[in-house]
């Protein structure tokens, strides 16, 4: 068994949070073990959770798409959430839930090693970028300690409300390009230094 696998071991037994009472599957996330993108969601939803398998739902086909559109497929990259077990009627996730699933998500990473994290959502954001606004933020990338965090909206939003589909397009068409520059980039400030150098 890998250190990943072992880690969804972990993921599926765990109890640090309530969602695990309410929860049908957790999900830990899927990809190659080694792979140069990761995409982070939010939480698990419906269809996640009766799975255990992450953006199978409506998204989830969107993001296919989108990865598409940039000759990429679902099975070359990593996708996780930032909590692995559905909130009850899709509620936000707690900041205690964000707290809990911390320690799988940070050894995640740790084990994949991504070049670059594409952050979906405001709760994955909010990792990298503390305090910033994902309608300001969102198709702006930020290097620290060597990985490009670049932020997007949730496909989601753009099943809710079509006026995101074309930044979601626009944003996701960057990929490519940033892959290929990602050596050139320089690092910036610490996540915890943007938001006193008001940036955004």
């Amino acid at each position: 068994m890998s250190e990943l696998s072992d880690l969804y071991a972990q993921i599926r037994t765990c109890t640090l949070c309530s969602l695990a009472q309410s929860r049908t599957h957790a999900v830990p996330g899927e990809g190659p073990e080694t792979t140069t993108v990761m995409f982070i969601g939010e939480a698990p939803g419906f269809r996640e959770d009766k799975t255990g398998r992450p953006f199978v739902g409506p998204a989830g086909r969107l993001l296919e798409e989108l990865l598409a559109s940039i000759d990429m497929k679902r099975e070359e990259v990593y996708i996780a959430n930032v909590i692995k077990c559905r909130p009850p009627r899709n509620r936000d996730p707690l900041p205690r839930e964000i707290e809990a699933c911390k320690p799988h998500l940070d050894r995640q990473i740790e084990l994949i090693r991504p070049r670059m994290i594409v952050t979906l959502g405001r709760f994955s954001m909010d990792r990298y970028f503390p305090g910033a606004k994902i309608s300001v933020v969102h198709g702006k990338p930020r290097k620290i300690d060597g990985i490009l965090y670049y932020p997007m909206f949730h496909p989601a939003a753009a099943l809710h409300q079509s006026k995101y589909r074309p930044m979601i397009k626009e944003d996701m068409a960057r990929i490519p390009q940033l892959l290929a520059e990602i050596d050139q980039i320089r690092d910036s400030q610490k996540p915890e230094e943007i938001q006193q150098l008001n940036l955004f």
